[in-house]
């Protein structure tokens, strides 16, 4: 039997069928795609389902006859984790080369020196987070060419990390912060993902603050009992390495200090980065929110009506007036629809406007259009 994604009678259950994928363009009344089937009028009015259409298949047979179930992601930051596994990767490889080539410049670095290794892999954790302390200086042209290689280098790969790495951590620790907000209530494992989809920005936002004061707290109290600063020099010499300004009239000068600069300003500097990215992704959302809730509560007007009305068969379905709403709400543009469209084309191989196994079956099998 031929299992169609929706059903002959030109009835779909599901709102979003292919079938019914259109949009109004910028002049009302311009249809995009091929005039659909016209809908039965006496037929029983059907619960639209919004997941899959009923008359969807389970499986799908693939070349081979063998039936295939569509891949199911096993975690909404599924690519985030696939591409964070290189981060520490590519951070090992540039700290062990900077490590080894301010190494061997060592002599040409001029400052307070505690031991030659450990000076080197500051003086690179340094320059790659631009903080610049001044303590450790190159000296000669060999060391200078080499700091400056380093910190455009540095840079990239902060970037990086800041994009992949940080994102992931965070996102670690998204899943306690629901399970604390709601201690005294049942969560399963859907409902957390959900509650973080929801309000992803906000959480990430929460626990990059938290961080950010754990990182502040812990810096001080360092700077007071190794490098014996009182609480004032402590803390200014916590806010100029965070926020990499690193005049240089307070750094960490011992052995002990260093040791724990290492981590500490790249964990630090990364993490303010964060900080000011999500207040930025906030603010973004909630212009976002804002214009939303004005498309939703505003009163659809004739001229509405003419823009969503596709097929300009004077009545507008829900397909046309969910996709019409989304395009206010600045969620798809004609560029995203060109590109659905497209794909639509290429797998309508009978050219019938709607799409069945048949047609991804022969679609796949004949070679690609140049």
């Amino acid at each position: 039997m031929d299992t169609k994604l929706c059903s002959s009678n030109g009835l779909c259950s599901c709102p979003f069928s292919l079938d019914h994928l259109a949009m109004a363009s910028n002049g009302a009344g311009q249809s995009l795609l091929p005039t659909h089937q016209t809908k039965n009028a006496n037929a029983p009015p059907k619960r639209r389902g919004f997941r899959r259409c009923k008359s969807a298949p389970l499986v799908v047979p693939d070349m081979n006859g063998n039936n295939e179930k569509p891949p199911i992601p096993k975690s909404v930051f599924g690519k985030l984790h696939s591409n964070f596994k290189w981060v520490p990767v590519y951070l090992a490889v540039y700290l062990a080369l900077g490590t080894i080539c301010f190494f061997l410049v060592e002599k040409d670095v001029k400052g307070k020196k505690t031991n030659a290794i450990l000076d080197s892999l500051y003086f690179c954790i340094v320059t790659m987070t631009t903080v610049g302390y001044g303590d450790l200086v190159p000296g000669s042209n060999l060391s200078k060419l080499l700091a400056c290689a380093f910190v455009f280098s540095g840079m990239a790969l902060g970037g990086l990390i800041v994009s992949k790495g940080a994102d992931y951590l965070v996102e670690k620790q998204e899943i306690l912060l629901v399970k604390a907000l709601h201690i005294n209530q049942k969560v399963g494992p859907s409902d957390i993902m959900k509650e973080i989809e929801t309000n992803k920005v906000r959480y990430k936002f929460f626990v990059v603050s938290i961080l950010l004061l754990v990182l502040f707290l812990v810096g001080t109290i360092v700077l007071i009992f190794v490098e014996e600063m009182s609480f004032v020099d402590a803390f200014y010499c916590v806010c100029t390495t965070v926020t990499t300004l690193g005049y240089g009239d307070q750094s960490f000068k011992s052995k002990m200090g260093r040791i724990f600069a290492v981590f500490w300003i790249l964990t630090s500097t990364v993490c303010l980065a964060q900080f000011f990215l999500y207040i930025a992704e906030l603010n973004t959302e909630k212009r976002q929110r804002a214009l939303v809730e004005w498309v939703l509560n505003r009163k659809v007007t004739n001229f509405d009506l003419e823009a969503a009305d596709i097929n300009d068969d004077g009545v507008v379905d829900a397909a046309e007036f969910v996709i019409y709403k989304l395009k206010e709400m600045g969620k798809i543009n004609q560029e995203d629809i060109n590109q659905v469209m497209k794909e639509f084309e290429e797998l309508d191989v009978d050219q019938s406007g709607t799409l069945s196994t048949s047609d991804i079956i022969l679609a796949q099998s004949s070679p690609p259009k140049k």
